[in-house]
């Protein structure tokens, strides 16, 4: 076990002034919406010249008083849509509430679809509704291609009556599971732009066994006390990119898990949160991998990690070529971790020999005030070391005047400019600088 110690606030003020180049000036303390970050714009928009069908709920006896049931409505005009050629738009206009219970809307369909919310769909407030249901599912998409999302409406999982459920919130409860708001499942070339999620039962967004997606302009919004409110949850997804995006809940506000690559997170804004998250993997001696993943471009504020690797002791698989760059710390815990030996559960638990492999691991041109004395932490396994760890201009002051320190265990890596606190690792002598790959990245351009 290493530890090195350093980095007091006093030095902070001078490093503050070169991380402004990555981050917007505003993005600290604003309240408003649309002024948290300067979402950029990319390329000119084209016109379509093909017309698109416009097919509107309201039209099929949706009632959109947020009283009246108007799933059905919904569903026939997904139905109609889905069966019709060429670019259909279903529009829940602006200034209507609709009610929307748990609904199932499946694919392939013949035409390319743009759903349009520009209004408020919110769910039961009642977990009743769910008896005889599938627990983990509100609005659920599967099966679909080239489906586009915006509209600049809301999403309201109304998940108050879940979180008073919650094992989390009170001990004494059962462990049960709860809806994620809004699930793609098996989508392909998919979008989903413009959108506020707030208050989801569980997680607000998952992309599982996706491919070709791009997400940006979201806006996430749960109370810090929320269990398991995780903004955009990633696993078994090849070639996706979350970008410009407020995500303020009471879990991660990325989560990227198993059997996922080619994932790129850009420009997002998190916190409070549990930060951005690698894992949990391997649990229940599962063999997953996650590989191939930038974030390039974050701002963290009161959170309870920042970037972070977690798997369960016992597992297999890999976690590979990651890369952490230009990122902004503010009052963050834990804001650089690895842990191998990640343990949510209500009883500890046993220690293992297997380990999914954790390995080119890149944290480059992260700074910012850590909330906690250990700024950064590598508890990696004893039968699976850590290894390939890279650290390029890494600087994290204590919120509190103190000094920082680094902690290791089976770490192995280097380090290049100023990294305080110093790095712990140990010398590796075949360290292959890991973060190359980045500078071009085809795959995820072309979604």
């Amino acid at each position: 076990m290493k530890k090195f110690r350093c980095c007091s606030s006093s030095t902070f003020i001078i490093i503050f002034i070169h991380i402004n180049i990555f981050v917007t000036p505003n993005l600290t303390h604003a309240e408003g919406f649309d002024s948290v970050i300067q979402l950029p714009r990319s390329g000119l928009t084209r016109t379509r010249t093909r017309s698109k069908r416009v097919l509107s709920v309201g039209d099929y006896g949706a009632k959109g008083d947020g009283l009246h049931n108007d799933t059905e409505a919904f569903l026939q005009v997904w139905n109609i849509a889905c069966s019709l050629s060429g670019f259909i738009n279903v529009v829940f206009p602006h200034g209507k509430t609709f009610l929307v219970h748990p609904v199932d809307i499946g694919g392939p369909c013949r035409s390319k679809i743009t759903l349009k919310i520009s209004g408020t769909i919110i769910a039961p407030a009642d977990p009743v509704v769910w008896d005889g249901l599938n627990q983990r599912k509100w609005l659920y998409f599967h099966g679909v291609n080239r489906l586009t999302i915006d509209g600049g409406g809301t999403i309201n999982g109304r998940g108050q009556e879940w979180w008073a459920r919650s094992c989390k919130i009170n001990s004494s409860n059962t462990c049960h599971p709860a809806p994620t708001a809004l699930t793609f499942h098996r989508c392909k070339n998919l979008k989903v732009t413009n959108l506020m999620l707030i208050n989801s039962q569980q997680m607000h967004m998952a992309f599982t066994s996706c491919m070709r997606v791009f997400a940006s302009h979201l806006k996430v919004f749960a109370p810090p006390s929320s269990p398991n409110t995780d903004g955009v949850h990633i696993s078994a997804t090849k070639g996706i990119e979350v970008r410009d995006s407020i995500i303020r809940t009471g879990d991660d506000c990325i989560s990227i898990v198993r059997n996922s690559s080619r994932v790129w997170i850009r420009d997002i804004s998190c916190g409070p949160g549990h930060g951005i998250s690698i894992g949990s993997l391997g649990k229940w001696k599962k063999w997953e991998k996650v590989h191939n993943v930038i974030v390039n471009g974050a701002y963290l504020f009161n959170t309870d990690n920042g970037v972070r690797i977690k798997t369960w002791q016992g597992g297999d698989g890999f976690v590979s070529k990651i890369t952490f760059q230009n990122i902004l710390m503010e009052n963050v815990s834990n804001p650089i971790i690895i842990d191998q030996y990640y343990c949510d559960s209500r009883h500890p638990c046993n220690n293992q020999t297997s380990a999914v492999k954790v390995e080119n691991i890149s944290f480059i041109n992260i700074q910012g005030t850590s909330a906690t004395q250990e700024a950064m932490k590598f508890a990696c396994s004893d039968a699976s070391p850590c290894k390939g760890l890279y650290l390029e201009n890494v600087f994290l002051a204590s919120r509190f005047g103190e000094n920082t320190r680094s902690y290791c265990w089976q770490a192995y890596g280097s380090a290049r400019g100023l990294v305080c606190p110093p790095s712990c690792f140990s010398s590796s002598d075949d360290f292959i600088r890991p973060n190359v790959w980045l500078e071009s990245n085809p795959a995820i351009h072309s979604i």
